[in-house]
């Protein structure tokens, strides 16, 4: 190859210069071939393109025979360049014909060319297409041509990612990297999103690859790569992150990989093939990412995450890019596609302009789905490779009912969900003709229908479902969207205008409830091996009685003259909530001190959700004037398996006897010591779950708002006295043909109970 430095970076100038030519798609392809054969001394230079079918379409070339061109079809993985594709590695051969995978097309007139070097064109380690060079002489290409093609192959795969290629594909012959994707999750929340792509952390986009000076483009790498090292030394130093755990573990990845020799002398390799500093980072990430997404290991899988982060931390260093996408950019209409994310990072969005949210992690318990609920978000997890798939602005449907998404989808899937987005609208307006009429069995069993919330946004859900009341107010998402502790007077009010919004309806306060995956910002994070079972809740609360005391008399400020009550979370034992219930005691005596007003009422209760709450009922009913019970949490302890985890969270049904044994050991306690229960978890949200816990002998839920139409229907189309006969004794059998659930849909349809 003619200057083995000197060559690519001439090349790129050029590349450069054919990139700005207004010309059409297909002559700027020809110029491409044309240059990159001169360059590297080819006789053959073809750019081959994925198309949706799989498929790879000769697009252009120079050498062989031009007739050839968009006639030739190699199938999925055939030939030598489907096997480039395929494996997303170049291959250098000085005897192509020789290969085991070699494929003879007459069309081309390529049998008379011996050496042959394929290198994948690759965007975000995801195979574009497969760019060529071949010799009628038996060589092998050299280390710097191999990288001078590969080089080249970045400015190909952003033009081919651009879509500026699609106006020369055959109708069902697109290029892949634009082809419509189905891909099917996990339904976390009902509704159907239509919108565009917005990446909760967007990859930074390289727009200027050819570098003009390369000791210049070295030089800013790096200071680049010196820097993030040390932004990760101080993480890792920093207060709360020096005691091992998870976080750790992840930064301790971090800093192996940023201080790695091979990895700084790969970026720097790519740089003196005349990149600059960030495409140098975007082209050894993408071939990293493309060899590693081919691992079948979950862990070397997990640890591509941490290489992607660290790649994007790099560019974001190099370019100044924002991390994330400021709430007020974000367009209408917009569906947020992320690895995984906290509670508080989805509430900083606006709610008014967000139709749907899509994650790689996620289970229908994590407390991001649950606040996607609350906030009426269509939501699918586990949808694999999700924010590498789609790009910044693709129009995408989510489905929370079926839990599947459909990513650039034609124009046919499109219609059919817009009328599917109709039938809903709809549907809820038959729900919205129930909202006065009571919750009432057909054999006359009064339901309180009650709704969970945590945000004002929650508050017009009461008037517009009709609900009884607020079972379960989250007090902990005001904490966790400010950016410092909130002060006394803004909790007050608060709770004031809940109270206010409720207008006489019962509002349950669960008093602060952090810890565990609910972390505040403004707060010192304790590393803890499992903080599932950890320092979390009425715990908090019981350490730090001055931030449980503030927000107490917030409370009972808030609730002069008229009827408080509250709930104290992840109360393990008796002595526990008596800890607690002297606390209030005492802010009711400091407000009396004082001549404040005092509520009406204050009625005071405990969630059940530590196991060790079964077996102590009668006492803490002898103590608690009301109880709630927390599914989600007492499922995960009872069959140990964290909610948050993917892998076990479906693993186990909560409709099995063992957790509706446990139910309905509360649901008799309650009504032995005449004292209410509510369930206010998820379970009760859905109307196969909530007919089950009728069936125990719940008649207060606390459900997500888009939830009370649904389970309204169901109540009034259930006789609960047949179903409380039906279910007894399938909680007595030890073995039985069928599952609870299964037998609960059968009864359903033969009732005709919608569900």
């Amino acid at each position: 190859m003619r200057g083995a430095l000197g060559g690519p970076r001439v090349l790129l100038r050029r590349l450069r210069e054919v990139m700005a030519e207004r010309v059409s798609a297909q002559e700027r392809l020809d110029k491409i071939v044309v240059m990159i054969a001169a360059n590297m001394v080819a006789e053959v230079c073809s750019v081959y393109v994925l198309r949706v079918d799989g498929s790879l379409e000769l697009y252009a070339t120079e050498g062989l025979s031009r007739e050839a061109v968009h006639q030739t079809v190699l199938g999925a993985g055939e030939g030598l360049v489907g096997l480039v594709a395929t494996e997303a590695q170049a291959l250098n051969l000085p005897n192509a014909q020789e290969h085991p995978a070699f494929a003879y097309k007459p069309e081309t007139g390529e049998e008379i060319y011996h050496s042959f070097l394929g290198v994948p064109v690759l965007r975000a380690g995801n195979t574009l297409g497969v760019l060529v060079v071949q010799n009628r002489a038996h060589r092998t290409y050299s280390e710097e041509e191999v990288e001078a093609l590969q080089t080249t192959a970045m400015v190909l795969a952003e033009m081919i990612a651009s879509g500026e290629l699609s106006s020369l594909a055959r109708p069902g012959a697109e290029p892949a990297v634009r082809r419509a994707v189905q891909a099917k999750g996990l339904a976390l929340a009902e509704g159907i999103g239509l919108g565009r792509v917005v990446l909760h952390e967007p990859r930074v986009v390289v727009k200027n690859f050819i570098a003009d000076d390369i000791q210049k483009e070295l030089k800013r790498l790096d200071q680049s790569v010196d820097t993030l090292r040390a932004s990760i030394d101080v993480m890792l130093e920093e207060e709360g992150m020096t005691r091992a755990g998870e976080h750790r573990d992840v930064l301790e990845a971090y800093r192996m990989f940023a201080h790695d020799r091979g990895w700084l002398h790969k970026l720097r390799e790519a740089v003196m093939t005349g990149l600059t500093a960030e495409a140098a980072v975007e082209r050894v990430q993408s071939d990293t990412r493309a060899r590693m997404q081919r691992q079948t290991d979950p862990y070397l899988r997990e640890r591509l995450h941490d290489l992607d982060d660290l790649a994007n931390r790099l560019m974001r260093e190099l370019m100044g890019a924002d991390q994330f996408p400021r709430r007020e950019d974000l367009p209408e209409n917009s569906i947020l596609v992320a690895r995984n994310m906290s509670p508080a990072a989805l509430l900083d969005f606006d709610r008014s302009r967000l139709r749907g949210l899509v994650l790689e992690e996620g289970t229908a318990t994590s407390h991001v789905a649950i606040v996607a609920r609350a906030l009426g978000v269509a939501t699918v997890g586990q949808v694999e490779n999700a924010a590498s798939i789609a790009d910044q602005g693709d129009p995408i449907i989510v489905d929370g009912d079926a839990g599947e998404i459909h990513l650039r989808p034609p124009a046919g899937i499109e219609s059919a969900y817009a009328e599917k987005v109709r039938l809903r609208a709809r549907r809820q307006a038959q729900y919205a003709a129930l909202r006065d009429k009571p919750a009432v069995s057909r054999d006359g069993e009064q339901v309180q229908l009650l709704i969970n919330a945590g945000l004002v946004v929650d508050l017009p859900h009461l008037k517009e479902t009709g609900a009884d009341g607020i079972g379960l107010f989250r007090t902990e998402l005001q904490f966790m969207v400010a950016a410092t502790l909130p002060r006394t007077g803004e909790q007050l009010r608060l709770y004031r205008t809940v109270l206010d919004a409720a207008d006489g309806k019962p509002v349950t306060f669960r008093t602060l409830d952090i810890g565990g995956d609910k972390v505040l910002p403004y707060m010192r994070s304790l590393e803890e091996e499992n903080p599932a079972l950890g320092w979390r809740a009425i715990r908090v609360g019981l350490d730090r009685p001055a931030l449980l005391r503030i927000q107490l008399r917030a409370l009972l400020h808030a609730a002069a003259g008229r009827d408080l009550r509250l709930m104290f979370p992840m109360v393990a034992a008796v002595e526990e909530f008596e800890s607690a219930r002297s606390l209030v005691e005492r802010e009711l005596t400091h407000l009396r001190r004082h001549g404040h007003a005092l509520p009406e009422q204050v009625q005071i209760g405990a969630m059940v959700e530590v196991p060790a709450l079964l077996f102590a009922l009668d006492e803490m009913l002898k103590r608690a004037d009301f109880l709630s019970v927390g599914s989600n949490d007492l499922v995960q302890f009872l069959f140990a398996a964290d909610r948050g985890n993917a892998r076990v969270a479906g693993r186990f049904d909560a409709l099995s006897p063992p957790v509706l044994r446990a139910l309905k050991a509360i649901a008799d306690a309650g009504r032995a010591h005449d004292k209410p229960i509510t369930l206010c978890g998820e379970l009760a949200s859905r109307p196969l779950e909530a007919m089950a816990l009728l069936a125990l002998g719940f008649r207060a839920l606390s459900v997500s708002a888009a939830a009370i139409g649904p389970v309204k229907a169901m109540i009034l189309g259930l006789d609960v006295g047949k179903a409380e006969k039906m279910l007894a004794p399938v909680l007595l059998e030890r073995d039985g043909d069928r599952t609870v659930r299964e037998r609960l849909e059968a009864f359903a349809a033969e009732h005709g109970v919608p569900v």
